[in-house]
C-alpha cells in the first residue's frame, strides 16, 4: 500500500477519536491500529515515519510511536 494511501486511512482514524474529545484519542488511534491494522501496514507506516511522516496529523504520529514504543518493551 502506498504511503500516501496509508497517511490517509491513518487520519481519517485520528480525526474520527479527535471528534470525540474524550481526551483519549492517542490511546484510542493506537489501539485502533493495533487490532485492525495488519503487521506489514504498521512497518510500512513507521518507515514513513522515519522518513519524516509527512502529511500525518501529531495526535496520529504520537499514537505509532506509541505502539513502537510498547512492541520494544514487550520484545
Amino acid at each position: 500500500m502506498s504511503p500516501e494511501k496509508l497517511v490517509l486511512m491513518a487520519n481519517q482514524i485520528g480525526r474520527f477519536f479527535d471528534a470525540q474529545q474524550d481526551g483519549k484519542a492517542v490511546a484510542n488511534i493506537a489501539e485502533h491500529i493495533r487490532k485492525f491494522w495488519e503487521p506489514r501496514m504498521r512497518r510500512q507506516m513507521e518507515a514513513h515515519i522515519d522518513a519524516g511522516g509527512q502529511g500525518l496529523i501529531p495526535d496520529v504520529r504520537v499514537a505509532f510511536e506509541r505502539l513502537r514504543e510498547e512492541e520494544r518493551t514487550i520484545a
